[in-house]
């Protein structure tokens, strides 16, 4: 049986996907690929997807590698059709998630010279790359071809066969060795690597034939540092009587539940989370905004004497501008950040990167807790933030029908157990003020932040994750991704929480002149568009919600069928949203409380 694609590099290339144990390959529709797209679906190793669209395609890929915690691997033709993954792979370049991007090329002397579907495709990826390789052509596959091109370098004219055999031996090694290499990068850095494969006409051959991969370093290149002597930081950490722990984008169930709580019960520490750190525990602050908000509109003593002698960050991306604020301006004494990867000097005090795991740095710290300095600073800063919370219930209770009021409801009633996928923009800054049902799981592309995307990313998580998957998304962010729901896969089960207030909702939250004609076109960017075809089109159940009763009555009736992926559309009022929200930070505000 033909299994391998005849041209060498083509089937190097799927075979060594197989070693490294790359199973699910997402494939775009195209001719230059289509000797690796022959070689994955023959395999009955790989898990392929056909997915059309390129940018949805990147995301659809993300989405599964962000479930996986693995390499899945994007294939397209040459061309533009290459840029179009770009948004993903800087996402997961930020968000370290492990994608591996195959590109099928023209040959190099083609580059340039006015042929179609041809640019420069080396290098495209920088600086938002682990790794990348600049693969040699073949010069054994269609050397008829390539000796009648006066443009080739490859080979030269009066080569006997012996040296052409030669030469592709030598070829055949270098990019053995440097697929191999590159596909490693991806599991060890957890980001993005790019092949870019030159491949010549015919493109179809197939063969039963197996090369020989010979010099493949197995080796792993140790990214592992020494762990630094914590006898000097323990004596500090046991010493500061304020400390902030503030945890960003993390998977679930990174953090261990003791090491969550040794952080909780100190006295002398006040932990943050954000709902995408997937960490919830009663005595951390779990609404940043509520706290730094309000705290915006007190005295100065106030906010001064919240500031930490030690701040400990652990996670990825915090959504919390006002935190980045607060701690930009009243700068703690020490910044120490707990990742195996990078550490980012977001609060530009940044004096300290552990390169190990947040567990096993959390063990070490708290290896004797009966160091712990007694403090008030907790229970000072959290019954702070609860007072502030308390002062606000009476303004949620009456709050009129808003994009406020739709996450208020939707965080009463979504039911336990979901995955959350959220999109950036207003839906993932709402999300943050809300205490969600018990075993929730958040996901969100805080890596660049962007809208794009969100969509596919959701329908791909879909495929790994078993939870029920609810994307909860805005307007424009859901119109800007249609495409990614231009696939075969999605489950009965998956649903759309769409919440559309007609334009760009934040807009009117920022600073600014808001309700003239420039406005409303190039910032909000007022549209009339609903969701009702786009479910007709694409095979979704559809309903639509346009007050709080009706909201009420379909969000029950949302997940009580799976016969097929539904759509909610929520039509808030454009104009009341921003004041909504503000006024319910002054709400909370309002008769400024002291603390020590």
């Amino acid at each position: 049986m033909n299994k391998y694609p005849s041209i060498p590099l083509a089937q190097t290339v799927v075979r060594l996907c197989a070693r490294t144990k790359i199973e699910r390959i997402v494939i775009c529709a195209g001719s230059r690929n289509a000797p690796l797209t022959n070689g994955f679906v023959s395999d009955s190793y790989f898990k392929t997807y056909s997915v059309v669209d390129e940018r949805a395609a990147a995301f659809f890929a993300l989405g599964m590698a962000q479930q996986l915690n693995e390499p899945v691997a994007l294939l397209c033709t040459s061309g533009s059709a290459l840029l179009n993954f770009y948004p993903a792979v800087a996402e997961a370049y930020y968000s370290d998630i492990p994608l591996v991007i195959l590109s099928a090329d023209r040959m190099p002397h083609r580059i340039d010279i006015g042929d179609g579907q041809t640019i420069q495709q080396v290098g495209v990826f920088e600086p938002h790359l682990e790794g990348t390789a600049v693969l040699k052509p073949d010069v054994s596959h269609a050397t008829k071809t390539l000796l009648q091109n006066p443009m080739q370098k490859l080979v030269p004219f009066d080569a006997t066969q012996s040296e052409i055999t030669e030469l592709q031996t030598s070829i055949q090694s270098y990019n053995t060795k440097e697929i191999a290499r590159v596909l490693d990068l991806s599991i060890q850095r957890k980001g993005p690597v790019h092949l870019n494969i030159p491949l010549e006409e015919p493109l179809y051959g197939m063969t039963s034939i197996a090369l020989p991969l010979e010099g493949i370093d197995s080796k792993k290149t140790n990214q592992s540092q020494e762990k630094k002597n914590l006898d000097d930081i323990r004596k500090i950490w046991n010493q500061s009587k304020k400390k902030w722990v503030v945890i960003g984008v993390l998977a679930p169930n990174s953090i261990h539940k003791e090491c969550v709580d040794a952080l909780c019960e100190d006295p002398s520490v006040v932990v943050f989370t954000e709902t995408t750190s997937n960490i919830n525990h009663p005595k951390a602050i779990h609404s940043i905004d509520t706290l730094m908000a309000s705290l915006e509109l007190t005295e100065n003593q106030e906010k001064e004497s919240l500031r930490p002698e030690v701040l400990l960050t652990f996670g990825g991306m915090v959504v919390s501008k006002k935190i980045k604020s607060f701690l930009r301006t009243h700068s703690p004494s020490h910044h120490w950040h707990v990742d195996e990867k990078k550490a980012y000097n977001t609060y530009y005090h940044l004096d300290q990167h552990f390169v190990q795991s947040p567990n096993s740095f959390l063990k070490d710290l708290y290896v004797n807790s009966s160091e712990n300095q007694k403090s008030d600073f907790h229970i000072s800063v959290f019954s702070l933030f609860q007072k502030f919370k308390n002062k606000g219930k009476p303004y949620l209770d009456q709050l009129p029908f808003s994009d406020f009021n739709v996450f208020t409801q939707l965080a009463k009633q979504l039911p336990e157990g979901i995955q959350l996928q959220i999109a950036n923009s207003s839906s993932i800054r709402y999300a943050q003020l809300m205490d969600w049902p018990q075993n929730t799981t958040f996901f969100c592309n805080r890596g660049t932040s962007g809208i794009d995307g969100s969509t596919a990313t959701a329908v791909g998580a879909s495929q790994i994750n078993r939870r029920p998957t609810v994307l909860l998304t805005g307007d424009l962010s859901f119109f800007y991704d249609i495409n990614g729901l231009w696939n075969n896969y999605i489950p009965k089960n998956f649903k759309i929480i769409l919440i559309n207030n007609q334009g760009g909702g934040i807009f009117r939250i920022l600073p600014g002149a808001k309700d003239s004609p420039t406005y409303d076109r190039y910032f909000e960017t007022i549209h009339n568009r609903n969701a009702k075809y786009v479910a007709k089109t694409f095979g979704f159940g559809y309903q639509k919600a346009t007050s709080k009763w009706q909201l009420k009555r379909k969000l029950a009736s949302l997940f009580k069928s799976n016969d097929r992926p539904r759509i909610l559309e929520i039509q808030t009022p454009r104009k009341v949203n921003d004041e909504v929200l503000l006024n319910y930070f002054k709400a909370m505000a309002s008769n400024s409380i002291n603390t020590k």
